[in-house]
């Protein structure tokens, strides 16, 4: 299948575009960085998604993996709307198989920078408004949620053993997702599922379900 993967040069994206060629697909990829992957079946677009002009012109998609983004930036213009933009324009059509939005936990208990937690929350409700339109097709849409991946992106608080202490006090699994196991769960949400649609999926080692039970003993 043809996919398309964007913020492919770095982190999960890369992660995620990785395990599709190794499937054997053949992969889109689109960043404002130059590429980091070499691959036969790997084309990589330079560009930056709020920018429609520079949206190239490419065969059907059968995949599109909402990955870019930004932590304290231009979070709503990226996060969100550039979301939105390529799934517009790649995505709304009869031969669509799957999209999957990369969502945050932050989008759910509305933790981290003010923007980052509002763009996250808004791409989970827009996961919703596509998977309605794209349902006649028999095509799914859905969003993962996810919490802490050890990405370049994390390393403030993965190379800080305070910081990092006290995030794994809040993780009952007491570790974090590695980019590895975050690109098979969008490939078995992209690929292998076929019912599950319209769901925003939190996968965060259950730290937004840590709570304690008070009670006498």
């Amino acid at each position: 299948m043809n996919i398309l993967i964007t913020g492919t040069s770095s982190g999960i994206g890369k992660g995620c575009a990785e395990y599709f060629l190794k499937e054997g697909h053949l992969v889109y990829g689109f960043d404002k960085d130059t590429s980091t992957i070499s691959h036969p079946a790997y084309t990589h677009f330079c560009l930056d998604i709020r920018d429609k002009s520079a949206y190239p012109k490419l065969s059907p998609v059968d995949i599109v993996i909402n990955n870019a983004g930004v932590q304290d930036g231009d979070d709503i213009d990226v996060n969100l709307k550039g979301t939105i933009s390529i799934t517009e324009h790649y995505a709304i059509h009869p031969a669509i198989h799957s999209v999957i939005m990369i969502g945050s936990a932050s989008g759910h208990t509305g933790s981290e920078f003010p923007e980052y937690a509002a763009s996250k929350g808004g791409v989970l409700a827009y996961t919703k408004n596509v998977a309605m339109r794209i349902a006649p097709y028999q095509a799914t849409c859905n969003s993962l949620d996810f919490g802490g991946v050890l990405t370049e992106l994390n390393r403030p608080v993965m190379e800080d053993q305070k910081l990092w202490n006290q995030i794994m006090e809040l993780t009952p699994l007491k570790r974090w997702m590695t980019v590895e196991e975050a690109a098979q769960w969008i490939y078995f949400m992209a690929v292998i599922n076929r019912f599950c649609t319209g769901q925003n999926i939190l996968i965060d080692g259950l730290e937004a379900g840590n709570c304690n039970f008070i009670w006498p003993k």
